[in-house]
This record gives structure tokens, sequence and C-alpha cells, in this order.
């Protein structure tokens, strides 16, 4: 904090599982409402017209996840104060309100640079939803942040859930009217105001003049920037996998590289989601624990370590037979591809708890270069010439995040002896 100008309240705020609790229980809601959300589409309007519907919730989900970096350094910096001790504006509040004003300016002003690649059917009719949603997104970002920063573990399982709630209520009450996929995408953008606008009188009163951050607006915007950068890495190591999957793959087997990715999402979504929905928690945790975030951190590997194990060997065992059921198709992959992802989707966990690990304890520049490199990994490894697509998809999400993790570890061990509890400035500048 700079030039004293609010007085941050004493640690002891709650550490507890319950808040771990909570966001898991409403990433679960939100979770549930969105398969069931792409379901009702596919049914609904049929093929065709759910490819349109498929790639404006991509397009903004990738958005939305570069944004997310936001959330992630908002809540790094934002720690309780006592009332009445801030005398300025809300710092949060007006990085928020311009960044999101910069965004919805941003997205249409570029528009004419990528709009007929990307939405070459409906055109600019999703531009707009999709500036809308993005620039809102800004703000659940800046405020979810905000109370993950102060532990406001209730009123983010509110936000969570009641955004993919009422996008589910939206999307379905949409159907109802029309099939048309403009009216179908401003159903997705809203509920991100929407979620906004109904809950701000609820949970106003646990932050409003009882939350700073802990930098200066410049230095906030570079912190976000470097998130930022983190976040797209992320995103091609997740949600942009299948796209990058198909773009290196031009002749392979169209039904092999399907069966790879309905593979790849089925193995990766329920665990990899979870610890990325946590990730505002765990940032809390390891900036909070003074003394024993080593050991907290040790704890959480070893866990998935271990459930890794065991999750791998069912799929080694399990997994052609189970696949095969949900699938309903022939199963081609073996058991040892199957378990080969299993293990990648934890190494990705792993790789999303030491990124936790890391910003929590201020190292943005780690925190950053840990992602990107992963990222890079899986990009070249890729678009190696290798005909073996399998052997391609297999080595790229195994050794990927292990190059995520091997950054993030050498910086950690460089500061496991001593770090500030509370600092704007970085040991890794």
């Amino acid at each position: 904090m700079s030039g004293g100008e609010s007085r941050p309240v004493a640690a002891g705020r709650s550490t507890g599982a319950g808040g771990a609790t909570q966001i898991v229980a409403a990433t679960v809601i939100a979770g549930i409402a969105g398969y069931l959300v792409t379901w009702l589409v596919y049914r609904i309007v049929g093929p065709a017209p759910y490819a349109v519907f498929a790639i404006f919730w991509a397009t903004i989900y990738l958005v939305v996840g570069a944004l997310s970096g936001i959330q992630q350094e908002i809540t790094r910096a934002t720690h309780p104060i006592v009332v009445g001790s801030r005398a300025r504006a809300s710092r949060s509040r007006d990085f928020g309100v311009l960044v999101s004003g910069v965004v919805l300016v941003v997205t249409v002003a570029s528009a004419p640079l990528w709009v007929d690649a990307v939405f070459p059917d409906e055109g600019w009719s999703l531009v707009w939803p999709l500036a809308v949603g993005a620039a809102a997104y800004v703000l659940v970002a800046t405020l979810s942040g905000t109370l993950y920063g102060v532990s406001q573990w209730r009123s983010l399982a509110l936000m969570i859930g009641i955004d993919g709630v009422l996008r589910l209520l939206l999307v379905g009450g949409m159907l109802m009217l029309t099939h048309d996929i403009v009216a179908l995408a401003w159903a997705v953008a809203l509920p991100f105001p929407l979620a906004v606008m109904l809950l701000w009188p609820v949970i106003r009163r646990g932050v409003v003049g009882r939350t700073d951050i802990d930098v200066g607006f410049g230095r906030l915007s570079w912190n976000v920037a470097r998130t930022m950068l983190a976040a797209v890495s992320t995103a091609v190591l997740v949600s942009a996998f299948p796209l990058l999957l198909g773009v290196t793959s031009r002749g392979a087997d169209a039904a092999l590289v399907g069966e790879l990715v309905f593979t790849l999402t089925l193995t990766r979504a329920p665990l990899v989601v979870s610890v990325m929905a946590l990730q505002g928690y765990l940032i809390v945790q390891f900036r909070e624990r003074v003394q024993g975030w080593v050991a907290f951190l040790l704890r959480l590997m070893a866990a998935l370590l271990l459930g890794g194990a065991i999750l791998a060997a069912a799929g080694w065992w399990l997994g052609p037979a189970v696949f095969g059921l949900v699938s309903g198709a022939p199963v081609t992959l073996g058991g040892d591809v199957m378990a080969v992802m299993v293990a990648s989707s934890i190494l990705v966990a792993a790789l999303s708890v030491s990124g936790s690990a890391v910003l929590g304890r201020g190292g943005h520049l780690a925190y950053s270069t840990g992602w990107l490199l992963a990222a890079l990994a899986t990009v070249v490894i890729m678009a190696l010439p290798i005909d073996d697509i399998v052997f391609r998809v297999c080595t790229a999400t195994l050794v990927a995040p292990l190059v995520g993790l091997a950054t993030h570890a050498a910086w950690l061990l460089g500061t496991a002896g001593w770090m500030p509890r509370r600092t704007s400035s970085e040991v890794l500048p």
C-alpha cells in the first residue's frame, strides 16, 4: 500500500475449507448449467445453426478467459481496511470501469479486421453481444477479485452460481420464443451485467469502503497485463487445445481427431475446471499464510499426485469401456492413451496450483512466464512434422505443463526462505 491512505485490518480472516466448498459447489452448478445450455441449443436448433452458436460461445469464452487475468491480480492485491480509513475513491472500481470501456471500444473498433473470418454468417450482429458481454465481464472479474481478496466466499458463490443459472434460464426461455442465433447470443452475454446488477444490493455492504489494493494504478495495470498473458496461455493449454489440434492435423483421420478431442474434453474438464475455479481462493491462501504456505503447497501437490496416480490407473483399466458407454461409438484409443490424458490433466491442475502459489507470493513475471512457456511448448510440439497424431498429443499434453511447473518451482524454491507478506514490489520483477 502506498502513502498510508488506508489502514489494513490485521490478518485473521478465515483460511478454512468452507470457502473452497462453497466455490466448488457454485462452480459445479455453473458447469452443469453451461453443459445444459449447449445441449439444449444443439437438440432444439439442429447441427448447422448450432455450429454458428458454438463459434460465438467459444469466442466469448476465449475473450473471457483472457480477461480473467484481471480477477487474479485484483484478488492478490485486495485486502480489508478499517471502515472510513480510505480517503479516496476505490482504485479497483475505477480500474474496472475504465478497462470495461476500453474492452468495449477495442472489440467494436477491431471488428472489421476479424468479423468476416470469425462470424461469416451473422457478421456484425454477433459483434455487439460479444462486445457487451466482454465489457461486462471486466466488471464481474473486478468485483469477484475484490470478493476473493477479502474472503467473501458466500457472495462469490452467489456470483458464480447465479451467472450460470441466469444464462441457462435466458437461453432456455429464448429457445421457447425463437431459434435466432443472434437472440441466443444476447442470452449468453447478458448474464454478465445482470449478475452484477442483481447481486450488488446484497454484496455491496461487504466491500464498499472496506477494501483497498496494495498497488497504484500504474503497477496494477502492469500486473494485470502479465496475469492476462498467463490467462491467454492457459486457454491454449485448455480451452483452445482442440482448435490447435485441428489446425495442426490437416488431413488426419477426422474420426480419430474427434475421438481425441472428446477424450481430452472429458478427462480434463472435471478436475482442471474445478482447480482453476479455485485459483482465486488459493491465491488468497498463499498470500495470507506467512509461515505455512510451503507446507500447504506440498500437501496440495501430494494430494493431486496421489489422486492422479489412482485416476490414471483407472483410466488405463476402465477408460475404453467407460468412453465407449458415454460416446455410444466404437473406441479406438487404448487404455494407455487415456491414462496419459488423465495424467496430463493432473499436471495442468498442478500447474494451476503452483501458479496460484507464485502469484499469491507476488511473482507476477514468474507466474506469466510459466504459463507462457507451457503454451509455447504445446504449440511447438503440436507443430512438429510427426504423422502419429496420438503421439504428438500425448507428448504435448505431458511435456507442456511440466515446463510450466519447472518454471514455477524454480521461482518458489528461490522464495521459500523469505518473502514479505505484503509488498508492492516483486522478488522477481
